[in-house]
C-alpha cells in the first residue's frame, strides 16, 4: 500500500503574499504547504481522502490517471472545496466517483454542489455517487476502512484506519473508544496546527503526547499552519520516530 501526502497544510495560516513571516517567505519546498488531503493506492484501488480546494493542483502533481473514491472527514470547506474537478476522472471512466461520508457531511456535500444532484442533470456536470458511513467498517473496493470518531473542537468528524495504517487530522479531542482502534498500529498520522494550543486542533506538543500514548513504529504530522515554523528547524526538534509530513512525501507500509 503507497500513501501519498498530497497537501499538509491548512487554511489557517495559508501562507500568502502580503504575510512576511520566516515560514512564508523561506525557500524551502517543504514550508509550502497545498491543503490537508491523502492519496492511497494499491495495485488496484486509487482512494483520496479529502479533496479540499487545491485538489485538481494535487492530481495533477502526482500524475494520478484513475480514482476510486473520495473518503471525506469532515464537511469543512478545506476538506471538500475541490471536489468538482472529480469531473475529468468521470470523463476517463466514463462513470460516477463514488464519494463516502457521513450523513451530516452528504448534506454539505448537497448542499454546495447542489447543481451535481439537481433532478436536471446539466451537460458536463461531475459525478458524485454517494455512499454512506458511520462507526462500523466499511469496504471500499476490497480495502477495509475503519471509521475512528474524533472530535474537531464541537464537531464530531472521522479519521480512518486501513491495516496498520491509521490517518487523522483535525482533531482537538480523541476519545478512549477512538483510541481502543488504534491499538497496534504501526504508521499513524496526526494533526498539529502550531507549538501554541488551539482551540480545534491539536498542538504539536499534544500530537507528540498522542503519539507516545499509541506508541506506533512511525509518525508523521499533517495539518500545519506556517505558526509552526520552519520545517527544518521543527523537525530538529522532533523526538525519534516523529516527522513533519510535506506535500508530496510518499511511503509504502503493509496492507
Amino acid at each position: 500500500m503507497k500513501i501519498t501526502f498530497l497537501g499538509t497544510g491548512t487554511s489557517q495560516g495559508v501562507p500568502v503574499i502580503a504575510c512576511e513571516c520566516e515560514t512564508c517567505q523561506s525557500k524551502d519546498p517543504q514550508d509550502k504547504r497545498l491543503r490537508t488531503s491523502l492519496l492511497l493506492e494499491t495495485e488496484k484501488v486509487t482512494l483520496v481522502f479529502d479533496a479540499g480546494p487545491d485538489f485538481r493542483q494535487q492530481m495533477l502533481r502526482e500524475n494520478v490517471k484513475k480514482l476510486d473514491a473520495i473518503i471525506l472527514t469532515h464537511e469543512h470547506k478545506d476538506h471538500i472545496a475541490g471536489m468538482d474537478d472529480v469531473r475529468a476522472f468521470n470523463y476517463k471512466s466514463q462513470d460516477a466517483v463514488d464519494i463516502y461520508a457521513e450523513e451530516r457531511v452528504q448534506k454539505a456535500v448537497k448542499r454546495e454542489f447542489a447543481y451535481v444532484f439537481a433532478e436536471y442533470q446539466y451537460p458536463g456536470i461531475p459525478k458524485m455517487r454517494l455512499n454512506i458511513i458511520n462507526d462500523y467498517l466499511f469496504n471500499v473496493r476490497g480495502i477495509d476502512i475503519i471509521p475512528i470518531k474524533v472530535r474537531h473542537m464541537n464537531l464530531e468528524i472521522y479519521g480512518f484506519r486501513i491495516g496498520d495504517f491509521a490517518y487523522i487530522t483535525d482533531a482537538s479531542y480523541i476519545p478512549e473508544s477512538s483510541k481502543e482502534k488504534l491499538i497496534g498500529v504501526k504508521y499513524l498520522v496526526i494533526n498539529a496546527l502550531r507549538k501554541e494550543k488551539h482551540i480545534s486542533h491539536f498542538s504539536l506538543r499534544e500530537a507528540i503526547d498522542f503519539i507516545r500514548e499509541i506508541s506506533p513504529k512511525k509518525a508523521f504530522i499533517t495539518h500545519i499552519s506556517h505558526q509552526m515554523g520552519l520545517a527544518k528547524n521543527v523537525s530538529e526538534e522532533l523526538p525519534a520516530g516523529i516527522m513533519l509530513a510535506y506535500d508530496g512525501l510518499k511511503m509504502v507500509c503493509d496492507e
